[in-house]
């Protein structure tokens, strides 16, 4: 296991929150305890300074290092006036789906000067994931790593790494990003935008007022590093490259996957990827940029500019190379809506499939699903001016159900049988009426409204193809599926033939992920195995449409074996 390589010091992770208690079968891993204290802290980018919610002081916050096997109990006390949750993202919560955080949907936030102990277990997952608040906006400073490591003796199924470097990609709001979402949440119109990206909070030298904030890589020739990406920006994809070097894509989603290389590579918001960097045999007199842009495939506005950090080459002690200005490289990125290199790097992924790391693709399929994905509108109130389409406001939806977020927890309804005005079980399987999703929009662009759920029997083997749909023009939504990995087993563009399509379906070694872009202007399908007891949601991580209402919730009945239950809530659960 290679040493971390710690990239700045509001990265560092501090040792002295953590306790490690050896359980009586090493098998099972160890407890982790982690106390998460969210505060607000004060952080300059850009030459301005804000208060920023933040996790133990640090930003981007700390990272939480495991193997897999292992229990974690992470405490978080709330000293902020916001409410706050805090999602895991990625990890399955098998039976512990009160530790999802969701606010609203597997718990009520944490309220100011209260606490929660989220407690789960790692099982079958190993890679990068990574944390984050799980409430309005606050997610744009409360994120950090999840390091996942195989079980002691497992090697990597590559050769193993000189370091590990945790790379997180954000986006950086000189004004307070809660604020921003609840202007546009007023007026109806579409948010501003960042003011730039950041890899590890740092935002680099293409910026203003940024140079000394910018994230270095440095490196020792000959060498193999692991780069744990992570894209815990709100509302882009990013095109990533590092100048002059080749990146070998192993790892998506804490999931090993066939090896490829590439010079570039692409990662929405939601999704990690592992990469190996080789680095040069020798010292190559050159530094090297790295650098992230947006792609983009809507119409509305985005942040149109460039963070880059420096990969740098260390040399030898007697050496002269480091008093004298070296070269810098920078890397060519596709252009803003390379929709072909999208799709292309999309298509390599491919799942290990070996014997050691199956893909277990469900082959019979109890339950299809067909969900249309994008914008419409809702109506603007009477006396008020509205920004959105035609004086509309901006809405989002699944099959046309834009989601309205109820006031008490979807799982603890659920588990206590109280689903009485909280929710419905009716949420439509397929568009209640059907049109040519990428032809001309239809007339009537307005959404419904509610709090409707699909219900799954413990054990279903779910379809679910995902449409964009072009009501207010096409655009790619990256959909994240808590509690589940599923398997992308399809994707095209245009309209989804269910007559033609299915024949071109892969199910032998489909990526797995939890978190899938849908194409704009196209489809994606997904498998996945019901066999996790809860409520799950499922949503857009372009923050702003997840705000809008692009959003829906499974929930899974308990099987009949105690390993198939849903336990019961813990003592110091959040209350509304």
């Amino acid at each position: 296991m290679g040493v971390f390589l710690l990239s700045s010091p509001a990265f560092l992770v501090f040792f002295s929150f953590f306790t490690f208690c050896l359980l009586v079968d090493p098998v099972l891993g160890i407890t982790r305890h982690y106390k998460f204290d969210v505060k607000l802290h004060n952080v300059t980018r850009l030459c301005h300074t804000r208060s920023i919610v933040s996790v133990n002081g640090q930003f981007p916050g700390p990272r939480i290092v495991a193997r897999e096997g292992d229990q974690l109990l992470i405490k978080v006390v709330n000293h902020v006036p916001n409410n706050v949750s805090i999602h895991w993202h990625g990890i399955r919560q098998l039976q512990s789906g009160w530790a999802d955080g969701p606010a609203y949907v597997t718990q009520c936030p944490i309220q100011t000067g209260q606490s929660y102990v989220y407690n789960f277990t790692i099982i079958g997952q190993r890679g990068t994931l990574f944390w984050h608040a799980h409430i309005s906006w606050l997610r744009a400073t409360l994120y950090g790593p999840i390091i996942i490591l195989p079980k002691r003796g497992i090697p990597y199924p590559f050769a193993k790494p000189y370091k590990e470097v945790p790379i997180v990609f954000g986006e950086w709001f000189n004004a307070d990003p809660e604020a921003v979402i609840s202007q546009a949440l007023q007026t109806g119109g579409g948010p501003n935008v960042s003011d730039a990206y950041t890899i590890n909070g740092l935002p680099g030298p293409l910026y203003n007022c940024s140079a000394k904030d910018t994230f270095k890589l440095k490196v020792k020739p000959g060498k193999t590093y692991l780069l744990r990406l992570v894209n815990a920006a709100l509302n882009d994809e990013l095109f990533f490259s590092i100048a002059n070097h080749t990146l070998t894509v192993v790892d998506v989603d804490a999931v090993y996957v066939k090896p490829f290389e590439t010079e570039t590579l692409l990662i929405t918001p939601g999704q990690t990827t592992n990469v190996i960097l080789k680095t040069k045999p020798s010292y190559p007199n050159a530094t090297f940029f790295m650098t992230a842009r947006p792609y983009v495939t809507g119409q509305g506005t985005f942040d149109n500019s460039t963070v880059a950090g420096i990969l740098e080459y260390e040399s030898s002690p007697n050496s002269l190379h480091s008093s004298i200005m070296l070269p810098l490289f920078k890397p060519i990125l596709p252009a803003l809506n390379d929709t072909s290199f999208a799709t292309k790097f999309a298509c390599k992924l491919r799942s290990l499939a070996s014997a050691q790391y199956p893909a277990n693709v469900p082959q019979k399929v109890d339950k299809h699903f067909f969900f249309t994905v994008g914008l419409g509108t809702s109506p603007c109130q009477h006396n008020q001016t509205c920004q959105g389409p035609n004086g509309t406001k901006f809405a989002a939806s699944v099959n046309n159900v834009s989601f309205a977020m109820p006031t008490t927890a979807l799982l603890q309804a659920h588990f206590f049988g109280q689903s009485n005005g909280v929710y419905t079980p009716d949420f439509p399987s397929s568009p209640i009426t059907p049109f040519n999703y990428i032809g001309s929009p239809p007339n009537n662009t307005m959404v419904s409204n509610g709090t409707k759920v699909v219900v799954l029997p413990f054990n279903t083997s779910v379809e679910l193809v995902m449409q964009d749909t072009n009501i207010l023009g096409a655009e790619s939504h990256p959909l994240h599926l808590h509690g589940f990995n599923f398997f992308l087993i399809g994707r095209g563009f245009g309209n989804f033939d269910p007559n033609k399509d299915p024949a071109k379906f892969n199910l032998i070694d489909p990526v797995e992920r939890n978190t899938v872009g849908v194409p704009s202007g196209g489809w994606v399908a997904i498998r996945f195995l019901a066999d996790n007891p809860g409520v799950w949601f499922m949503h857009c991580h372009l923050e702003v449409h997840t705000s809008w209402g692009l959003k829906m919730a499974w929930i899974v009945l308990d099987g009949e074996l105690p390993t198939q239950k849903l336990l019961p809530p813990p003592a110091d659960l959040p209350k509304c």
